[in-house]
């Protein structure tokens, strides 16, 4: 394992990162199945990173088919410590319109029965999840957002609901009246990996669409979402450059990377062998 690697989710309308030297293709096998796809990893501004299209090259998986286990214990073997994530969201928000961008540091979960978590089959491990992202990623990017000169938000609520549908009215009605900033399909179960994995992890949200709530804007369709994607992910890329340029050799002091250190409940002799094994790249430093 390397460390000090940087992870970079591409969500819709971002498949790939210009400007990546010594570039290599790396497919990794994990515990939990294949990846979405191969890793791209290289050099970006001189750090390390690796790239992985979260929805596979040309855009084959749907987020309830996404195997985000294995995304983010890709990342795990790989050396990652931090991951930032990219993916496109409707607003809730009249202030939000399309074309901007939001770092979420709260979630609501909508979707239903997804994996989201390493553990079971005989350990249990209780993280904490109250602040789901992480504030110093997130400040990162955020000054990141300013300098390239981009309508960016710090803060905000990510409403993750299941798909591939967008919303009804009914249920966009609903979710405006319960205060969420953002609507989107996949980063829940992200955050929640990254956590446990004591990965540093934050969102780039990039606002595409009103969902179907406003009454003056059409409703959200495929066409008009592409059509804004485009321009968002240019802006993303430009962030995310400027961000890894910021990067310093070592994690900053934040809880992310000790997620773990009190959260695994299971007594160490009662944890079966196999299971031991298939997470020691998780659980080593604190279960021998």
């Amino acid at each position: 394992m390397v460390e000090g690697l940087i992870g970079i989710i591409g969500g819709s309308g971002l498949y790939e990162m210009e400007g990546l030297e010594s570039i290599e293709e790396r497919r990794v096998e994990t515990p939990f199945g294949s990846p979405s796809d191969a890793y791209i990893t290289g050099l970006l501004k001189g750090r390390r990173v690796a790239f992985l299209p979260r929805h596979g090259r040309g855009h084959r998986l749907m987020p309830s088919e996404l195997n985000y286990r294995a995304n983010i214990f890709g990342f795990k073997l790989l050396g990652a410590e931090w991951v930032i994530s990219a993916s496109a969201v409707g607003s809730m928000r009249e202030d939000l319109p399309p074309l901007d961008i939001v770092i979420p540091d709260q979630f609501f979960d909508r979707t239903r029965g997804r994996p989201s978590t390493f553990f079971g089959n005989g350990l249990v491990a209780h993280v904490s999840f109250a602040d789901p992202t992480c504030p110093v990623l997130g400040h990162r990017l955020f000054a990141a957002g300013q300098a390239v000169g981009a309508r960016i938000h710090q803060g905000g609520t990510y409403l993750c609901i299941e798909g591939p549908q967008f919303s009804t009215r009914a249920e966009s009605r609903i979710y405006r009246s319960w205060g969420v900033d953002i609507i989107g399909m996949t980063n829940l179960q992200e955050a929640k990996l990254c956590r446990e994995a004591e990965i540093c992890y934050a969102t780039l949200a990039l606002v595409t669409d009103y969902d179907v709530w406003h009454e003056t804007e059409e409703d959200v369709s495929v066409e008009a979402v592409v059509a804004i994607l485009k321009q968002n992910a240019e802006t993303a890329k430009a962030i995310i450059k400027t961000a890894v340029s910021s990067f310093t050799i070592g994690r900053e002091d934040c809880a992310c990377s000790s997620a773990l250190r009190d959260a695994v409940i299971t007594a160490r002799n009662a944890i079966p062998p196999d299971v031991r094994e298939r997470l020691r790249p998780i659980i080593g430093k604190y279960v021998k």
